[in-house]
């Protein structure tokens, strides 16, 4: 047993330390492909069952996340994205409007869709928009991944992570939009403001804005009908969050309604969905799930972490583990060792995780499908480049959240002191 535990805790800490350099040297393996290697390493020492993983794996999550993505890709296919973008980028105004309406509209569909699908869309589409005014793609891209982080704040559905916490903790839809509507408008006036500060003398005009090209970007012709029938699957699927009834269910019955369609073909819909995200939360269940039940570590990191339950020790786990691993390994890994966490905890940990991937590149799986959709098109953003606006938007925005739930008392701001 002590050789089992051995080698469970040994097939952790490589997957992990492997997702926090994103990829292995010298091998095309991303971190789904890591999480992935680190399961059949535990399968193949016999560490673990295939019966045991499924005893493991959060269905119910799942079975939501894809249901959201499928109603993403009704707009998807729809053209809905594509509209938005043109509709963007042809408005008359000036550089600044443009920022402050892509933000916004960012952000709105960071809330409600499932954000992986929104930005991979939107990316091109806004390099395009962008050039054929001349001006420099980077700072909308920019507005792009931090906005669509901060709008997905607001909601229990925005982000995969935020749904993960509301499905374990049985979180209330409409009472995590109390908690964090407010600090995820803030953020977003953070993100314009910061972008806007470090780009307006430098936004027209520029080499990189008018010489680099890339591949030639897919386009959706836009289908108003088929809009219209995205749209009442997402006023469906949030009538069923703020009603007793199994949202997973409700939102699987949803999603069999859009792919049963005459004028998608149910191929084209499901090859929209993020597979290798999916596969991730499984690969993560399986070895966050195996580390919980055949070992002792998970006591040993709670026991590290006394105080969790309060602000000053919640925030800055939060914004650490987010970008060394990534948002979503990190929650993963938090409420598997966590037991009976309170709920204030899990609206703070939501809250907080969604604006912390706004750090650095690596805080967020959005953040890096805008880099890779970026420079696809011509458009490359490094590491540096995007932690100079990362890192103010993240502070200004996560010090404002602190306050928000200190003050609002879901949360105390020390440890062992009382909610007020």
């Amino acid at each position: 047993m002590q050789l089992q535990a051995a080698i469970i805790i040994f097939v952790f800490f490589l997957t992990y330390v492997g997702m926090a350099a994103g990829r292995l040297p010298w091998l095309q393996v991303d971190r789904t492909g890591i999480a992935l290697l680190g399961v059949i390493a535990l399968l193949a020492t016999e560490s673990v069952t295939l019966d045991d993983l499924g005893t493991l794996i959060d269905t119910s999550t799942l079975v939501l996340l894809f249901a959201l993505m499928i109603v993403s890709a009704q707009f998807l296919s729809s053209g809905f994205y594509d509209r938005c973008a043109q509709w963007l980028t042809g408005r008359r105004g000036g550089p600044a409007e443009l920022l402050a309406t892509t933000v916004a509209v960012c952000g709105g569909l960071g809330a409600l869709l499932a954000n992986d699908i929104v930005v991979f869309t939107m990316a091109p589409l806004l390099v395009v928009g962008a050039r054929a005014r001349g001006l420099d793609p980077r700072p909308f891209l920019l507005a792009l991944a931090c906005g669509t982080n901060a709008g997905s704040a607001a909601t229990l559905i925005g982000n995969p992570q935020n749904i993960l916490i509301g499905q374990i903790g049985n979180l209330s839809f409409h009472t995590f939009l109390a908690v964090g509507v407010v600090p995820s408008i803030v953020a977003l006036f953070c993100v314009f403001g910061v972008i806007w500060l470090l780009w307006h003398d430098r936004i027209e005009g520029t080499v990189l804005a008018v010489t680099r090209e890339g591949a030639e970007v897919p386009s959706h012709p836009y289908d108003r009908n088929q809009t219209i029938k995205g749209i009442a699957a997402m006023a469906a699927l949030l009538i069923i969050f703020m009603t007793p009834l199994p949202r997973e269910t409700g939102g699987l019955v949803i999603a069999s309604l859009l792919l049963a369609t005459r004028k998608f073909t149910s191929r084209t819909m499901i090859a929209a969905v993020d597979w290798p995200l999916l596969l991730l939360f499984v690969c993560l269940f399986a070895i966050t799930g195996v580390l919980n039940t055949k070992t002792l570590l998970p006591s040993a990191i709670m026991s590290s972490l006394q105080g969790a339950d309060s602000l000053a020790v919640l925030t800055p786990v939060t914004l650490l583990m987010s970008n060394v691993f990534g948002n979503v390994p990190s929650v993963i890994l938090l409420m598997n060792v966590w037991s009976d966490p309170p709920q204030g905890a899990l609206y703070a940990l939501a809250l907080l995780s969604s604006l912390a991937g706004n750090l650095l590149l690596v805080g967020s799986f959005s953040n890096l499908i805008v880099v890779e959709q970026g420079a696809a098109y011509g458009v490359r953003i490094g590491f540096a480049e995007y932690a100079r606006a990362g890192v103010p938007i993240t502070l200004l925005s996560m010090g404002f959240a602190v306050a928000w739930l200190a003050w609002t008392g879901w949360l105390p701001l020390w440890p062992g002191s009382a909610t007020p």
